[in-house]
């Protein structure tokens, strides 16, 4: 309207506000960049229409119909194709983040999301539930849902180099801590904090990302292997050497991350996972987490903290869903193994191979945290 003002003509500021209102809401929810060029065409077409009011009111105007339409019909096309072509300079200049930028990072083509699916599979479908349980939460504590389940999917991205030292991607492999201190296991799994930074940096990712990988852990400890350390060193060993170098959680989307990864890698020790014994391990999670101070530096009042509780036993109780038998199979009979076919030749039975090389069992084991102090 002030356009208006200045040129002395209402009916321009008309033209100009009226475009300019429809370019604002057409963005509102743009999540693609093929939402900007339908945004364009919305701007277009309340442009023609302005033209034409406008021109009815100029005798000049209405004797060359043609040019304002044409004018108004390429304004707002030329004007998306602009912004498409400026809005990575800005968002990489004022260090913002659009949705738009954040789906491509989703995206399971990008060679860091590939690199993680391929090479450490399990910290891949970890990150997956991870998100899962962090978007849930996220709009009813006041953050952007795409932006929490992006971080939590780039969280653990430091476990590509050194897959094989974290339970979830060990499979029936022997567990490589059995050979280690428990020092030096403390080194390789503090270890994936700053390899993950060094990821980020290399492919560019964005700081939220890089705040999230650094936080996730806040200053836990690793209780396992400081208890392990406990009982075979004659010397108490230091606290500080089996904590992650930190900091805490200074924003909520690193606090949703931070119980999410603590809680989808306790839920698997779980024998049954009833809905009560569900809700009582996010309780005893969350707990701990409080307890031990690491939700002390960020914004997160009690209201949503017992709304993290609530979603997070929501989604883990329909990720452990019952099913129904399928009538006529028996999936819990052992199946014939190449072991059992070759008894007859004197070879050992699969349980008594399984015995000699007992599979790893999550938090158990070597190389996976307790409650407490979590795998990454």
């Amino acid at each position: 309207m002030l356009s208006g003002i200045w040129q002395g003509d209402a009916f321009y500021g008309f033209y100009v506000f009226a475009g300019s209102i429809v370019a604002s809401f057409s963005v509102i929810r743009c999540k693609k960049r093929t939402d900007l060029i339908k945004g364009g065409m919305y701007i277009s077409a309340v442009n023609v229409i302005s033209a034409i009011v406008v021109s009815l009111h100029d005798s000049y105007l209405m004797q060359h119909i043609m040019q304002p339409i044409i004018f108004a019909a390429t304004s707002g096309i030329s004007v998306a194709a602009f912004v498409s072509i400026i809005l990575p300079v800005l968002e990489y200049t004022f260090k913002v983040n659009t949705d738009i930028t954040l789906l491509e990072l989703l995206d399971l083509n990008q060679p860091l999301m590939k690199s993680l699916m391929i090479n450490a599979p399990g910290t891949y479908h970890h990150s997956v539930i991870v998100g899962n349980l962090v978007e849930t939460a996220a709009e009813d504590v006041g953050v952007n849902p795409l932006l929490a389940r992006v971080t939590a999917y780039y969280h653990d991205i430091g476990k590509i180099k050194m897959a094989d030292y974290f339970i979830e991607n060990q499979s029936n492999a022997v567990n490589k801590h059995e050979k280690l201190t428990p020092h030096m296991s403390s080194l390789i799994l503090i270890s994936h904090v700053k390899e993950g930074l060094e990821l980020a940096d290399e492919y560019n990712l964005p700081e939220p990302v890089k705040d999230i990988i650094t936080q996730h852990h806040g200053r836990s400890i690793m209780m396992f292997f400081y208890q392990k350390a406990k009982e075979e060193q004659s010397e108490p060993p230091k606290e500080e050497d089996y904590r992650y170098p930190g900091p805490r959680p200074q924003s909520k989307v690193a606090a949703l991350v931070m119980i999410a990864d603590a809680i989808e890698a306790a839920s698997r020790v779980l024998k049954d996972p009833t809905p009560s014994r569900v809700v009582g391990l996010v309780d005893k999670i969350v707990n701990n987490i409080l307890i031990d101070g690491q939700l002390s530096e960020c914004d997160l009042t009690l209201r949503d903290i017992n709304i993290i509780k609530e979603r997070y036993s929501y989604i883990l109780n329909g990720i452990f869903h019952k099913r129904i038998e399928y009538p006529g199979f028996n999936f819990n009979k052992p199946q014939p193994s190449e072991v059992d076919r070759d008894k007859s030749n004197g070879k050992e039975s699969a349980s008594k191979d399984k015995d000699k090389h007992p599979v790893v069992q999550a938090h158990n084991e070597p190389g996976h945290e307790s409650f407490d102090i979590r795998k990454g």
